[in-house]
C-alpha cells in the first residue's frame, strides 16, 4: 500500500526493550492563505498535524512505527503502521493543559500511555509489529499534512481545490528514557523531505535544557488521491463509462419498444403468451450481452489508460489484483443493471426516446448534480439513494478518518460502499422491472 511518510524526527537509537516519555506543552502551526497565489501563510493548525513520540524500524521512509501523538483538532491518537489509529484523551493541548505521553517496547509489542498529569496513566492502545530489528529509531516527531478546500467541482470526477503545505511546531520537556539508549545528542533528521522545499515544508528542533520545541510537516498515513493527496485512481481511465452508458441504454430501451412502434409485439406475444417470460428473457439477454461487452470495454481501456497516464508522468495509485478486478466487473455490472432498467422503463413507456431520456434523467443528472451543483451534504445523501450510488463501485481508495483529504464524489470518493451503491441501482431495475411486469399484464399489446 502506498503511504506517506514525511516528519521531522529528533531520534536516538534505542537498543532491545524500553519506553520514552515525555510531556506537551503546546501544539501551534501555520496554514496557507487560500487568496494568495504566492504561497503566503497565515497562524493556524491543520486538524491532522501531529507531535508527539515515536519508535520505528529505521529511517527509511515506509518502515513499521508505533507513535503517541498530540493531534490539532483530534486529541491524542496512538497511531502504527500508517493504517491504525487509536484515540486517547480528547481535548487540544496548551499550556494549561498539557499532555504526557509514554510509548514502551516489549519484544514486537508497542504499548501506548497518556496522562493529563503525568501521575495517572491510561493505556491507549497495543500494536503488533512483527520482524522490528533489535536496535529501533526513537524520539521525538512533528509533522503537518497538506491543507485543501474545495473550489470548484465539475463532470467526471475531476474538481479544484486551493491549498498547500502546512507546518506545525511542537514545545516538549521532562523527556525521560528506559531501556538501553547511548545517551548524548540527539539527531534531527528530516524524514522524506527535500532539502531544496519551501520554508513551510522544511523542519528543525532547538534544544534548551531539558526542553525541545521541533517543527515539521508532513504526514505519516496512508497516501490518497485527490485534493489534498497524490495523483490520480484507476478510476480516471473510466471517464468513458458515460459514452458506453447513453450508448447501452438506447440499445436496451429499442430492444424493446422496437416492437410497440413496428406493432411486432403482437406476434411476440402470440408466439409466447406468457409476458413476463418474455420480458424476463429480454433482460437477461440485453444485460448479458451488455456485461459481457462492458468487462472487455472496461479491461481494455483499464489497462491501456494506466499505460498512458503514467507515460505522460501522472502518478496512478496502485490496487491489488483483486481491488482491480473488482473496478472492471463493477463496471461491465454498472452498465449491465443500467440495461435492465432501460428496459424496464421502455416496457412501461413504450416509446424509446422518452425511456431513453428517462433513464438518462434518473442515473445521469443526480450524479452531475452531486459532482458540480450541490453541497457536499446533499450530494452524500442524493448518491446514497438515486440509481448514480452504483458508481461507487468504480472507488478504490478508502476514506481514512485520520487523513485530511477532500472526501468528495469530486474527487472519486462516495458515501457508500463499492457492491452497496450496485445494490442501490439493483433495486430501482427490480422496481422497474416488476412495474413493468404489472403494466405487460395489464394492458394491451
Amino acid at each position: 500500500e502506498a503511504v506517506s511518510d514525511s516528519f521531522y524526527f529528533v531520534r536516538q537509537p534505542l537498543a532491545g526493550n524500553g519506553s520514552i516519555t515525555a510531556r506537551v506543552t503546546s501544539l501551534t502551526g501555520l496554514i496557507p492563505v487560500l487568496s494568495s497565489s504566492g504561497g503566503d501563510m497565515r497562524p493556524g493548525l491543520a486538524p491532522w498535524a501531529k507531535a508527539g513520540i515515536i519508535i520505528k524500524a529505521s529511517t527509511r521512509q515506509g518502515s513499521a512505527y508505533a507513535a503517541m501523538m498530540v493531534t490539532g483538532s483530534h486529541g491524542v491518537r496512538m497511531q502504527y503502521n500508517y493504517t491504525l489509529d487509536i484515540a486517547g484523551l480528547p481535548g487540544t493541548v496548551s499550556a494549561a493543559s498539557p499532555r504526557w505521553l509514554r510509548l514502551t517496547r516489549s519484544g514486537d509489542v508497542f504499548t501506548g500511555y497518556d496522562s493529563a498529569d503525568g501521575t495517572h496513566w491510561i493505556k491507549v492502545g497495543a500494536a503488533h509489529l512483527a520482524g522490528l530489528p533489535a536496535t529501533v529509531q526513537a524520539g521525538l516527531f512533528t509533522t503537518s499534512p497538506q491543507y485543501a478546500q474545495v473550489m470548484s467541482q465539475s463532470f467526471g470526477g475531476q474538481g479544484s481545490a486551493a491549498g498547500g503545505p502546512t507546518q506545525a511546531t511542537a514545545a516538549f520537556d521532562h523527556l525521560t528514557r528506559q531501556g538501553t539508549w547511548p545517551g548524548g545528542a540527539w539527531t534531527g533528521e528530516e524524514i522524506g523531505g527535500s532539502g531544496n522545499a519551501p520554508p513551510a515544508q522544511r523542519g528543525g528542533f532547538h534544544q534548551a535544557g531539558g526542553g525541545f520545541t521541533v517543527s515539521g510537516s508532513g504526514d505519516i498515513a496512508p497516501a490518497v488521491s485527490g485534493a489534498a493527496g497524490l495523483g490520480t485512481t484507476i478510476a480516471q481511465t473510466l471517464l468513458g463509462t458515460f459514452a458506453g452508458l447513453i450508448a447501452a441504454i438506447v440499445v436496451a430501451t429499442m430492444f424493446i419498444t422496437a416492437e410497440y412502434r413496428r406493432g411486432l409485439v403482437r406476434t411476440t406475444f402470440a408466439a409466447s403468451p406468457r409476458r413476463g417470460q418474455v420480458l424476463a428473457a429480454k433482460a437477461i439477454v440485453i444485460g448479458a450481452v451488455t456485461f459481457i461487452a462492458g468487462l472487455a470495454a472496461a479491461a481494455i481501456v483499464v489497462t491501456l489508460g494506466q499505460r498512458i497516464l503514467r507515460g505522460n508522468g501522472v502518478y496512478v495509485s496502485p490496487v491489488t489484483a483483486l481491488t482491480g478486478l473488482r473496478v472492471v466487473a463493477g463496471t461491465a455490472a454498472l452498465l449491465a443493471v443500467a440495461a435492465v432498467l432501460a428496459l424496464a422503463l421502455g416496457a412501461v413507456l413504450r416509446r424509446s426516446a422518452v425511456a431513453a431520456a428517462a433513464v438518462i434523467v434518473v442515473i445521469v443528472v443526480p450524479y452531475l448534480l452531486a459532482l458540480s451543483v450541490l453541497p457536499a451534504g446533499a450530494s452524500d445523501w442524493l448518491l446514497r439513494i438515486a440509481p448514480a450510488a452504483a458508481f461507487a463501485v468504480q472507488q478504490t481508495q478508502p476514506q481514512y478518518p485520520q487523513v485530511s483529504n477532500v472526501y468528495t464524489p469530486a474527487f472519486g470518493y462516495y458515501p457508500l460502499a463499492p457492491w452497496a451503491g450496485l445494490a442501490v441501482l439493483c433495486a430501482w431495475a427490480a422496481l422497474a422491472l416488476g412495474l413493468a411486469f404489472f403494466l405487460l399484464r395489464r394492458r394491451d399489446a
